[in-house]
């Protein structure tokens, strides 16, 4: 383990939390809480839950990248969920007795053995949280509720009519998040009231909620759907420039201190001053330069193209231009192999069963201290450890239910 906080000194130390979830919202939230300090306890079927072998998989081992990563600092227990028996354990550790314990995360939809009504029966003070498809129950997966929620088709080129779908789960991550808020927040409350809490948190509702809260559904109302702008940003100027080399950078002004800063590094001031007059524009403005943002990328995108990359960095940087660069996820792992201090958020460890991985810590730092990371267990590598110390069974009840198959 690397981890920079020293023992007992994070938020959420002392903490138990059970998570039987998949793929990636309701682990994200899992890991998220692990790195605050919660012992969170992730249950699955015996064999791995169907996010087990999710893309993508090391090259070295076969093992899911995916699964190790998302499952950082979790206990692991393997239950045979098809018995009663093993329901009954589940069900058991997620209703424990203890002032913090009695949390439970899950999108263990369909499942009326595992509804708030088995648990909060069981103890009355049960803080579930669980994560849905939609409200009214039906599935729903980052790339459906994307679509839905009109993002696809305001992505890609402005020269084409088909929706084109984003590589990053982002509504996923940001749902995850959410069970982030709610699981402390649930908590304090019955910490004062005595009250549990049952969270139902939909991702559609998370994805719609997102895009109204921008405003983008009031603009749709007035103006209709906004046209696709490419890589220009919308209401203000920003868009991607390429270098003699082939690189490319990122430029955005937001500010009149930023957009004067691009006109001094590329040495077009004067330029930009002239076209204000004759366009009868003010491009100190989100307004006008958005307006103009094709006028401005032709003037300066000869300069770009006249440096090598390593100038264009440079002397945006000198000059204080907001930029950054574009990187390939192989640019950003070859980069941590040359200098791992660059990004202090990242850090190296040792998976077991892969080797060597890429981690990271909680982006929050707590009195100005990174979480540190922990290797995924292997799967079901908890599960005597845990019945014994949160349910109290004996070394001959487990050998029992290993026996009757109850337990992996």
């Amino acid at each position: 383990m690397s981890d920079s906080r020293a023992p007992g000194d994070r938020p959420l130390d002392g903490v138990r939390i059970v998570e039987f979830a998949s793929f990636v919202a309701g682990p994200s939230s899992g890991m998220a809480l692990a790195q605050l300090g919660a012992e969170v306890i992730r249950v699955d079927p015996i064999g791995g839950n169907v996010d087990y072998r999710r893309w993508p998989l090391s090259d070295r081992t076969g093992e899911s990248l995916y699964w190790n990563s998302l499952n950082r600092g979790k206990k692991s227990v393997q239950l045979n969920l098809r018995t009663p028996e093993g329901r009954e354990l589940l069900l058991a550790l997620a209703t424990a007795p203890g002032a913090d314990a009695g949390i439970v995360i899950d999108n263990a939809v369909g499942r009326p053995w595992f509804s708030y009504e088995a648990l909060s029966a069981r103890r009355s003070d049960v803080i579930a949280v669980r994560v849905e498809g939609r409200a009214d129950g039906s599935a729903a997966v980052d790339y459906t509720v994307n679509g839905a929620a009109g993002i696809a088709s305001m992505t890609g080129p402005a020269d084409s009519e088909a929706p084109v779908n984003h590589v990053l789960p982002a509504w996923d991550l940001l749902c995850g998040q959410e069970v982030v808020t709610a699981v402390p927040a649930a908590l304090r409350r019955r910490d004062r009231t005595g009250q549990g809490a049952h969270v139902q948190i939909a991702l559609a509702d998370v994805a719609m909620a997102a895009v109204a809260n921008l405003g983008w559904f009031s603009e749709a109302a007035e103006r209709g759907a906004r046209p696709r702008h490419g890589n220009h940003l919308y209401g203000s100027f920003g868009t991607d420039f390429a270098a003699a080399d082939g690189s490319r950078v990122m430029v955005v002004a937001l500010t009149p201190r930023q957009w004067n800063a691009i006109g001094e590094a590329t040495g077009t001031t004067a330029v930009f001053a002239a076209l204000e007059t004759s366009l009868g524009a003010d491009f100190t403005t989100d307004e006008d330069r958005y307006a103009h943002r094709e006028v401005i990328a032709a003037v300066v995108r000869p300069w770009f193209a006249a440096r090598s990359g390593d100038e264009v960095r440079a002397q945006l940087s000198a000059a204080g231009v907001l930029w950054g660069p574009y990187q390939t996820t192989a640019d950003v792992a070859a980069s941590f192999a040359r200098e791992p201090d660059a990004q202090p958020v990242l850090a190296g460890l040792d998976q077991p069963g892969i080797g060597s991985v890429i981690s990271a810590s909680a982006p929050a730092r707590y009195d100005s201290a990174y979480s540190g990371t922990e290797a995924a267990a292997k799967l079901g590598q908890h599960t005597d450890a845990v019945l014994a110390s949160v349910l109290g069974l004996d070394s001959a009840e487990l050998e029992r239910l290993r026996g009757q198959g109850i337990v992996g």
